[in-house]
């Protein structure tokens, strides 16, 4: 797992009574369009303008919808986060108990699943509506961390006045997104909040380890499955001959026979059985399998692609369909394949390995990173993507969705070319 840059919200060495009186001088200036004595950070200074745009009223306690037993008993199921509760409630459950904490698990939709930790702090929380089956996202409460960590993609801390609705000011709170490690696909959000008081650098730290334990052992539960398809995808490929390949639901490899060997192939969403057209292999027949698909090309010459859309309407999940004379085929993709597809879609001339460097990450010198997702992407999506430059290939048409507001495209992002 790569290191990740954290923020704490309380600056080393600060005293934080009296930083938080320095964010309510903040936080009173920004809302009445008076000069601000100083800065907020630059993911509360988003998220603030996100607010403002929205009309949200900083001294609004309107309660936000709760979810019936019945439907968060539903949620819970299909959240993809069960598998990871023992791991979650074994590293931050005591530690929330002891420092007057709760620990929280927010799905995918910002819907509050489970809360443990101190009963003083649930009964604080309680009257502030922050309860099980709560929508706590942006747009339904206002800046705070787990809301803001849904649409930023990475660990936030949010303390005291940086929240935006003033009854929250009483508060501190830490969160971490969670990834399923199959898809990257974002399955909810953990957080530990407190008082405003309990406030410490290092919370958001031990928030985000234990939420990256969890994603590993969630990656070994996947290994493991993988090993068994393999099991059964050996003989499956023996006895049909011929060039095929068996993947997961999420298009993780088990076995393959007669073709390039590669870890993971894009599959569209909702595939069925039936001819499919894959940019990796042309059009196939897929047949299901236990586990999985049994993946054959019929063709040695596909029809290419014509027409590429990257939709980036919605914040958390951009997609790209492909449609040419073969069919067409959309795929959900991860934060960092929409930005780098995104900047290639605005130069169609190209893009060279440094060039793309300084667009994501300001430092042209990261040309070996860029360069390894690259070789990923133009795996995963064959003759629509060309190098030297890296680019969209010349006869396919690209066409972008997006929202009607610049600073609502991937809003996850950081990337100088998509913030600049």
């Amino acid at each position: 797992m790569g290191q990740r840059d954290l923020e704490a919200a309380l600056p080393a060495g600060a005293d934080p009574r009296r930083h938080a009186r320095v964010l309510a001088q903040v936080h009173e200036a920004a809302l009445s369009g008076k000069e601000l004595p100083s800065r907020p950070r630059p993911v509360v200074d988003a998220s603030w303008q996100r607010m403002r745009r929205l009309g949200m009223d900083p001294d609004s306690r309107a309660a936000a919808p709760v979810l019936t037993v019945e439907q968060l008993e539903a949620r819970r199921r299909a959240s993809g986060l069960v598998e990871a509760l023992p791991t979650l409630r074994g590293g931050l459950t005591s530690v929330a108990e002891q420092a007057a904490h709760i620990m929280v698990i927010v799905d995918a939709g910002g819907n509050v699943l489970w809360r443990d930790g101190s009963a003083a702090i649930r009964r604080r929380a309680d009257s502030l509506g922050f309860v099980e089956g709560v929508d706590w996202q942006e747009e339904a409460v206002g800046t705070n961390a787990i809301g803001t960590a849904l649409v930023a993609r990475r660990p936030v801390q949010m303390y005291a006045a940086e929240h935006y609705v003033r009854s929250h000011h009483s508060w501190t709170c830490a969160a971490a997104p969670l990834h399923d490690p199959r898809d990257g696909r974002l399955l909810g959000v953990v957080d530990l909040s407190g008082p405003a008081s309990t406030v410490h650098a290092t919370t958001l730290a031990l928030v985000d380890a234990v939420t990256r334990l969890a994603e590993s052992q969630l990656r070994t539960t996947h290994l493991t499955e993988l090993e068994r398809l393999r099991g059964f995808a050996v003989p499956v490929l023996a006895k049909v001959g011929g060039r095929a390949v068996v993947a997961d639901e999420h298009g993780w490899v088990a076995a393959a026979a007669g073709l390039a060997p590669v870890d993971r192939i894009a599959l569209p969403a909702n595939l069925a059985p039936g001819g499919v057209w894959l940019p990796a292999y042309g059009h196939c027949a897929v047949e299901p399998v236990p586990g999985g698909w049994l993946i054959r090309p019929t063709e040695t010459d596909a029809a290419q692609p014509t027409r590429v859309v990257l939709d980036v309407r919605s914040p958390r999940a951009p997609e790209l369909t492909v449609a040419g004379a073969a069919g067409t085929w959309t795929h959900r993709l991860s934060p960092r394949h929409a930005e780098m597809l995104y900047v290639l879609a605005s130069h169609r001339d190209g893009r060279s390995a440094s060039e793309l460097s300084s667009d994501l990450f300001g430092d042209a010198s990261r040309a070996v990173t860029v360069r390894a997702e690259m070789s990923r992407l133009r795996r995963h999506f064959g003759g629509i993507l060309g190098a030297k430059p890296y680019r969209f290939a010349d006869d396919v048409e690209v066409l972008v969705r997006r929202p009607p507001s610049p600073e609502a495209v991937l809003p996850h992002s950081l990337a100088p070319a998509i913030r600049g």
